[in-house]
């Protein structure tokens, strides 16, 4: 990458992650450790089959600066938009400084959308939220400082993030009150430690984490499979459900008519007192809005109404966006493996992309269209 980096204007678009951003108790991975980790760089050091989000984080910035990757990188810098100029065969992205609050232009020859999803929480819209006297956080959003002891919590949400957090300060609270919108399926995840021996075992004979990696990707590839075709009929229990059998747990479905000062009215009229308000609302998927204009000054909603669909080739690229890619583009995720999986298999894809630019330098662009 380096070579081609001092060759032509390469410009990668970051932003927040889950694993950077939602620093909440019980933040992890529901994908097993070992899948989730590149094939290149398999890591032996996970202590637990279900990583949390530091060890995550750790073993992604070990891979990055191992790589040196981390040195072509600016960070505290917001994408604004970008748009591509057809006289000069080049994209003028438009960032601002996060600190300074300073917008400037860069000009790119290829531009690679390495944008994720789970960036922005989705916040309340409950009425009278602002009149909550307590504090009102997100998940995503964890304030390291909160003092949950012998608090009275409110979890609004019934998602992966209220099944993370829920059990991880049910011990510390005085009760737990989680307001669902509809039930789910709650499968078995038994988080098994992985001793210093296996992972020293690990370190002195690669070879099997390569093929534990191999037979948990089948396994996934199996249960997904019996999981479309209705063949699971057994639902296992996890630490949410034990959590829930807990005295200081309780479970409504009973929708929510408004938020009080120091409480919340459900639209049965019950009335349930709370200290906090913890929102496991999830994420608002706003990271296609950024103002994107490819030729002709179309943007992405336009190319996009005029197929019906989000459109692009293989979740990578777009008719009429020359020399951009995505990593995570549309219709990218699995429910089933790992992101880092489609990540690298992603970005494999868009090397291709890379290699036929270096072969092939402008004017030309590598989907020119017509």
């Amino acid at each position: 990458m380096n070579n081609f980096v001092r060759k032509y204007a390469l410009m990668f678009i970051f932003s927040g992650s889950l694993a950077k951003i939602q620093l909440d108790p019980g933040c992890a991975v529901d994908i097993p450790g070992f899948c989730y980790s590149y094939s290149f760089a398999p890591n032996p050091d996970f202590t637990q089959m279900f990583p949390s989000q530091a060890e995550i984080l750790q073993y992604l910035s070990i891979v990055a600066k191992r790589y040196r990757v981390d040195q072509h990188f600016r960070g505290g810098v917001e994408w604004i938009g970008a748009t591509w100029q057809e006289d000069t065969h080049t994209w003028i992205v438009t960032l601002k400084d996060i600190q300074q609050g300073r917008v400037f232009t860069q000009e790119c020859q290829v531009l690679i959308s390495a944008v994720g999803g789970l960036v922005n929480p989705q916040e309340t819209s409950i009425a009278g939220a602002e009149r909550f006297r307590g504090e009102i956080i997100h998940t995503a959003r964890w304030k390291s400082s909160i003092d949950l002891k012998n608090k009275h919590v409110a979890v609004i949400g019934n998602g992966a993030s209220a099944s993370q957090v829920i059990p991880a300060i049910i011990g510390e609270t005085s009760s737990v009150t989680q307001f669902m919108r509809s039930p789910h399926h709650i499968v078995e995840a038994s988080n098994h430690q992985i001793s210093l021996e296996w992972r020293s075992l690990f370190r002195r004979i690669p070879i099997f984490l390569y093929l534990i990696r191999l037979f948990l990707f089948l396994y996934m590839e199996v249960t997904w499979f019996l999981f479309q075709n209705n063949r699971l009929a057994k639902i296992g229990r996890n630490s949410v459900e034990n959590s829930s059998r807990k005295n200081s747990m309780r479970l409504t479905a009973d929708p929510i008519a408004e938020i009080k000062s120091k409480s919340i009215v459900t639209c049965s009229g019950e009335e349930v007192y709370a200290d906090v308000i913890l929102l496991a609302t999830g994420f608002a998927l706003t990271h296609y809005d950024v103002d994107l204009r490819g030729r002709n000054g179309k943007t992405r909603k336009e190319h996009w109404n005029e197929y019906g669909h989000k459109a692009t080739y293989k979740s990578v690229a777009m008719h009429g966006f020359p020399n951009f890619f995505y990593i995570l583009g549309p219709n990218s995720g699995r429910l089933h493996t790992s992101t880092i999986q489609i990540i690298e298999r992603r970005r494999q894809r868009g090397a291709h992309g890379d290699a036929n630019y270096q072969t092939h330098p402008p004017p030309p662009s590598l989907f020119s269209g017509s």
